[in-house]
């Protein structure tokens, strides 16, 4: 699945960080670097850093939004994810 671009995030999908990024943990949350697009994130969330960090474990975007974040921001987290998916950092697991 190498150079797939999600262009419709499906939070009932599985997804996992594409192994061309790498996190480096921040005091807001991480930047998440491509070396394939070479594209830079900034994750400001330290929730949706560890969200990233086990996504592949979980069999959805959903479900591991829902293990680790509180419900009243979990919307916030899954637009999130679609704009990291939408910019090549996650690819269907």
């Amino acid at each position: 699945m190498r150079g797939v671009l999600i262009t419709v995030f499906d939070p009932a999908a599985a997804y996992r960080l594409d192994p061309r990024v790498t996190l480096r943990d921040e005091p807001f949350g991480a930047l998440a670097y491509h070396y394939g697009n070479r594209r830079l994130s900034f994750v400001r969330s330290t929730a949706l850093v560890e969200v990233l960090r086990c996504l592949e474990r979980h069999p959805s975007a959903a479900a591991a939004v829902d293990s680790l974040v509180p419900a009243a921001e979990r919307g916030r987290h899954l637009r999130a994810l679609a704009a990291l998916a939408g910019s090549g950092m996650l690819v269907p697991a």
